[in-house]
């Protein structure tokens, strides 16, 4: 403030001088300007020295041609940045002016169905929001739909594809059981996605592309319900297994890498029988293996409720009427791993 005061000062009395001496003033402070022109470095600049410079190009046309610690476009870059800063204060100071802004829950409301409903565009979501009563335009939707945060989970396409279609799709995978003599049994099963049935299973010690195709023959018997087939990019499925899907007229659809989650019908059944069965017992060989995996099995679909089915069973088994006063007797299964109740006669 107090360089301010004395250039105005100086100004003032200037307007006392003869025109010959501040043209000799001018020529000298021009000279001066020229040496320091020469110099190295930059000349630090204040805000007030920004802002006489500024006023000088609204009051003076040929202030240009006297400018020489800055360039003319540096002038015109400080004007454009007071401009922003001067606006900017106003929006953020005055109340009731412009756009109106939106609020939190409305922004995370927005957030939310571009989540949900990954196809819908702004004019659909715009539309959703009129028929929940906010008033808002569809513009200030669509700026918001792009401000949306990029959704994490990548697999809802999918689990939506397989809800839409679990009518008519089944899925197949191997699971290894150690046995008594350190050996591996591999165990094959198909299992149905709408009611988690297991279609079929075996077991076998040295599985192929030819041995798993001869099992898929068996799960699919000649009307079958069935069009997608669910499996992972095991070696063990081979063309010879590729040619048995086609031929009993199913469409594979081949999980990703390293992905047992885009195949978690059976990849739950898996971790249920492990669970259940092979946490608790020790296989001696591949008929006491095969015995085993049937008993459960039927337990499985007749007795084990299941929370993918709502606590239903696979089977559909029926609920009883307690009337209050019914015995209730247990029926054991698995050898008493597991037991069933039933209301006594």
């Amino acid at each position: 403030m107090f360089r301010l005061l004395r250039l105005l000062v100086g100004l003032l009395s200037r307007c006392f001088c003869s025109r010959k001496d501040l043209l000799l003033e001018n020529l000298a402070l021009r000279q001066q300007l020229s040496v320091f022109k020469r110099r190295k470095q930059r000349p630090n600049l204040a805000a007030l020295d920004r802002l006489f410079w500024i006023g000088m190009n609204r009051m003076w046309t040929e202030w240009k041609s006297s400018i020489l610690i800055v360039t003319p476009e540096t002038v015109v870059r400080w004007h454009r940045a007071g401009f922003r800063t001067y606006w900017r204060w106003r929006s953020r100071h005055e109340v009731g002016r412009g756009r109106r802004r939106i609020s939190r829950e409305l922004r995370e409301l927005i957030f939310r169905m571009v989540a949900e409903n990954p196809t819908w565009g702004a004019p659909r979501i715009h539309g959703e929001l009129l028929k929940l009563g906010f008033d808002l335009s569809e513009r200030t939707v669509s700026r918001w739909v792009r401000r949306a945060p990029k959704p994490v989970d990548r697999s809802r396409r999918w689990k939506a594809f397989l809800s839409n279609h679990r009518e008519v799709i089944a899925a197949m995978d191997f699971f290894t059981v150690p046995t008594l003599t350190f050996g591996v049994l591999y165990c094959f099963f198909v299992i149905a996605h709408d009611r988690r049935r297991i279609l079929h299973f075996n077991v076998t010690r040295h599985p192929n592309s030819f041995w798993i195709a001869q099992q898929l023959r068996e799960a699919f018997p000649a009307e079958h319900r069935h069009r997608y087939l669910v499996f992972d990019r095991d070696g063990k499925f081979g063309s010879e297994v590729l040619s048995a899907v086609e031929s009993i007229e199913l469409v594979c659809v081949r999980t990703s890498f390293r992905s047992p989650c885009q195949n978690g019908v059976a990849e739950r059944w898996v971790g249920s029988c492990r669970r259940d069965l092979l946490d608790h017992v020790i296989a001696f060989n591949e008929r006491h293996l095969k015995r085993l995996l049937a008993e459960y099995v039927r337990y499985y679909h007749a007795d084990r409720t299941h929370l993918g089915l709502q606590k239903e069973t696979p089977g559909q088994r029926k609920s009883a009427a307690h009337s209050g006063d019914g015995r209730v007797v247990s029926m054991p299964r698995l050898n008493g791993l597991h037991h069933r109740y039933e209301l006594a006669a």
